[in-house]
């Protein structure tokens, strides 16, 4: 759905060059398959297109209790990471943060939209200035 998978991108990007100390996952819609993985994280930061109303490849980091996301009742369809957390996660990270990226185009096909697309250094600059920070943080 075009910018709507601009954090698959960012994790993409990662993985090419790792970061010490953590695990880069691509998860998609295989949110079920990723609920044991993320139960035994001591922290979480997730990466996705994130509607907030800003100009398209604006980058936004919130803390999980920001994110207003209910818990859904009914179709799995649209069960998003957060939502599994909430629905379905037993043991809480001590630490949840989301990294946004403002969408410009929602749509059918696989390439970002050149905001997006510009946007994806400074995320992945972002995730690793965040995950650096928390492993500094756990050293102390």
């Amino acid at each position: 759905m075009c910018d709507d998978g601009a954090g698959v991108h960012v994790i993409r990007e990662i993985i090419k060059h790792p970061i010490y100390s953590t695990k880069a996952v691509e998860i998609g819609c295989a949110v079920f398959d990723a609920l044991p993985l993320l139960e035994e994280a001591e922290r979480i930061l997730l990466i996705d297109a994130m509607d907030a109303g800003g100009e398209p490849g604006s980058v936004y980091l919130c803390d999980l209790s920001e994110i207003n996301n209910k818990p859904i009742k009914g179709s799995l369809h649209h069960l998003s990471v957060i939502n599994a957390l909430h629905t379905f996660g037993k043991k809480r990270a001590s630490c949840i943060k989301l990294i946004g990226i403002e969408p410009d185009t929602i749509d059918y096909g696989l390439e970002l939209s050149v905001p997006v697309q510009a946007a994806i250094p400074k995320v992945c600059e972002f995730a690793r200035t965040i995950a650096h920070s928390w492993i500094t943080e756990k050293a102390r």
